[in-house]
């Protein structure tokens, strides 16, 4: 077992065969809490872990400065990769009593149910990438009508951190999905759709705005 311990931005590493690694439990010399498991696809058990630590350790290497140094272990940087929350934009097209879904063709979401959104590109506000996925997606331009709630979790297949951005947004044009991602785009009842989406988090989001709807 591993463990990733991270302060600020900082992480505790020890040096093994003359690299920089992971510690083992045995290897702390503070209390830690575990927060969550980490997925390092080498199938070793690793955790996320909080340290309990008196003062800063400004003398920790920076996460950001993993990837510049020579002598550290390649699980090191999976681990920090893992880490990275990934930010998500999604659309909440309603049109009267019905909401658009979108049905992938490829990735995570092949032959699913979701909303129309994706990952938030480098450099982009969250109203310019959820506009920009639902045009790469759906076909269409569309425009943000108000922000409408976030949602923080842990993938169960990917073990990543999620945070989804919500939007309700009016499309201005008739669904024409790109087939090469999306197999087809449908309005559907807004009390039908959590039962067709695949995930949770726009499940539940779905259903509080049925009910906002009334």
């Amino acid at each position: 077992m591993r463990y990733y311990v991270e302060s600020d931005g900082r992480i505790f590493l020890v040096r093994r065969d003359g690299r920089l690694d992971l510690p083992t439990p045995d290897q702390l010399v503070f209390p830690v809490t575990r927060i969550a498991p980490l997925f390092l696809g080498s199938g070793e058990e690793a955790w996320f872990c909080v340290p309990e630590l008196a003062k800063h350790p400004a003398h920790w290497p920076s996460k950001d400065e993993v990837d510049a140094l020579p002598d550290v272990e390649p699980r090191v940087r999976v681990a920090v990769h893992a880490t990275m929350p990934r930010v998500v934009v999604e659309g909440l097209c309603v049109e009267r009593d019905t909401i658009l879904l979108v049905k992938g063709s490829r990735g995570l979401n092949e032959g699913r149910w979701s909303l129309p959104g994706g990952f938030l590109r480098f450099g982009e506000t969250p109203e310019e990438g959820v506009l920009r996925e639902i045009r790469e997606e759906v076909g269409a331009e569309a425009r943000v009508l108000e922000f409408a709630g976030v949602h923080g979790k842990m993938g169960q297949k990917t073990g990543l951190h999620w945070i989804m951005l919500f939007y309700r947004t009016e499309l201005l044009g008739a669904p024409n999905p790109d087939q090469d991602e999306i197999s087809e785009a449908r309005y559907v009842p807004l009390t039908a759709a959590p039962d067709m989406l695949h995930d949770l988090a726009m499940a539940d989001v779905v259903r509080r705005e049925a009910a906002r709807q009334g």
